[in-house]
């Protein structure tokens, strides 16, 4: 982007080309846009290739500029042509056909599909020989077992679609079905002499949640499928196309520990299953330790925030609240651009007070650094919460006299239970309150003693919001039409055993 320049996205997927060998052909699009800088870009994506070790001969990258808007590249942003012709010919120019290599069969899995007609798809570039229909193969897993098998189907992709092929060739990228069993970075080789390729390396999960079974006193209400069986299922099947993930099962038949790449990541398959027509209720996330060498490591991100100058000094003081270390400030047009170094840890529940200080104007990105020792304590919520004391429908009366105590996160005539937690408390405890009762009416009337009622409009949260806001004794609780937080133990005197317990321990 003209304007924006490199993004950590950008960062990641170059990392990777690089790591792979790949010459690279730099296309910076929207020069129409105002205010874009394409010369301050182009030196920031050189600087860039420099920081990531690239070669002298990756260093010497194409630029091509142009705007897909207005239908036009060009070797010059000054001098707009009429249509992409130049690009096509970098591409011819500077990108090497895929070479024909002697030997037997090798194809390496990087991606996969599923078809509820033919069962999981294997997809990948044929590194090595030819693939034919109701050829006879060899699976060579990552540990490096083979697997005897047999291609049902081959297709190449045409377009957005997929056509069908009865061969393919080095070079060519295809899918393919008939293979079981098989996982990303595994080898599809010749069934006579198998040779397989070296795995895709898969990044490791940094983060982990608890899913369990929507067990609150509005069950069932609005889901298709609430049961341990249905969500045990579902989650299975995630693993077979989302390799970043894990699933562990727990003591409890109900529950299982689910890990992934970040919040993020865990809140996307959330958020399908509960577009899928899911109840769940999802636990406190909780950062991966290891120990290595005898240290205590957690997983280190790399923060970046572009905020306006006048927002800057409150944006680094949230981040160093939470170990963040400043390693990067610059201008970019109207723009601070930010980067520090922060724990994982602390970029839980760090987004919504950067909007929140921000007035809604920071853009924040982050991808994962490394292990590093361990950093320390990290303040998390410091205010308490809202609890209701019964179950029914909350009213305006009610509401209105125990606005002092705090947030609400629900509107009048909303339905509550008991242990939910329906607002944000003014003071570090929590508080449970009944925002059930109605005013008690008589037949006496004083003049003017109704007074008109002001209630400040609910705080709604997003389900990534959700996830950073509830502590270790909450849940999320997820259904296709709302999203709640809750107490794990929604008995008062349960909740008051549970914390004495946990305190003699």
């Amino acid at each position: 982007d003209a304007f924006e320049g490199p993004m950590p996205q950008t960062r990641f997927v170059l990392q990777k080309a690089l790591q792979q060998g790949l010459r690279a052909i730099v296309v910076i699009n929207k020069v129409d846009k105002p205010n874009c800088r394409p010369d301050e870009v182009h030196d920031a994506v050189f600087d860039l290739f420099f920081n990531l070790s690239a070669t002298e001969e990756q260093l010497n990258f194409t630029t091509v500029y142009g705007s897909s808007k207005q239908g036009w590249m060009g070797p010059d942003y000054k001098n707009p042509t009429g249509n992409i012709t130049p690009l096509l010919d970098a591409i011819l120019e500077n990108i090497p056909a895929a070479p024909y290599r002697e030997g037997s069969l090798q194809m390496q899995i990087t991606s996969l599909d599923y078809s509820s007609f033919v069962g999981r798809i294997a997809v990948g570039r044929v590194y090595r020989g030819t693939i034919r229909e109701n050829m006879p193969v060899s699976l060579v897993k990552r540990e490096g077992n083979v697997i005897r098998s047999r291609v049902k189907e081959l297709y190449t992709f045409d377009g957005l679609g997929k056509a069908k092929a009865s061969e393919v060739k080095a070079g060519d990228i295809c899918a393919l079905t008939g293979i079981e069993g098989f996982e990303i970075g595994d080898t599809i080789a010749d069934f006579e002499k198998p040779e397989g390729l070296t795995p895709i390396a898969i990044d490791e999960p940094t983060m982990s949640m608890l899913f369990t079974i929507n067990n609150s006193p509005f069950f069932g209400r609005d889901g298709k499928f609430v049961t341990s069986r249905h969500l045990r299922d579902r989650l299975y099947k995630e693993l077979e196309k989302n390799l970043a993930l894990r699933v562990e099962e727990t003591s409890s038949p109900d529950s299982y520990l689910v890990y992934g790449r970040g919040i993020l990541h865990l809140s996307i398959l959330i958020e399908t299953m509960r577009r899928e027509g899911y109840e769940l209720q999802v636990g406190q996330p909780q950062v991966i330790i290891k120990e290595i060498d005898g240290v205590k490591h957690e997983p280190v991100e790399i923060l970046t925030i572009d905020t306006p100058q006048e927002t800057s000094g409150k944006v680094i003081e949230q981040v160093s609240q939470r170990k963040g270390e400043l390693k990067v400030m610059e201008p970019k047009g109207d723009l601070i651009h930010l980067e520090f170094e922060i724990p994982s840890r602390g970029l839980i529940g760090l987004r919504t007070n950067i909007l929140n200080v921000t007035a809604g104007e920071a853009i924040m990105a982050h991808r994962f650094k490394s292990f590093e020792p361990w950093k320390g304590a990290i303040p998390r919520r410091i205010s308490g919460v809202l609890i209701s004391k019964e179950k029914g429908t909350a009213v305006a009366y009610s509401i209105d006299k125990l606005q002092d105590r705090g947030k609400y996160f629900i509107d009048p005539g909303d339905e509550v239970y008991t242990g939910q937690v329906i607002g944000e408390h003014i003071r570090p405890d929590d508080l449970v309150v009944n925002v059930c009762t109605e005013k008690k009416l008589t037949n006496m009337r004083a003049s003017g003693s109704d007074e008109k009622m002001r209630i400040a409009p609910k705080v709604n949260f997003s389900l990534e919001e959700a996830m950073e806001y509830i502590q270790a004794d909450e849940y999320v609780e997820i259904t296709p039409r709302h999203i709640r937080m809750r107490k794990i133990h929604l008995d008062e005197n349960e909740r008051k055993r549970f914390q004495k317990k946990e305190e003699e321990v």
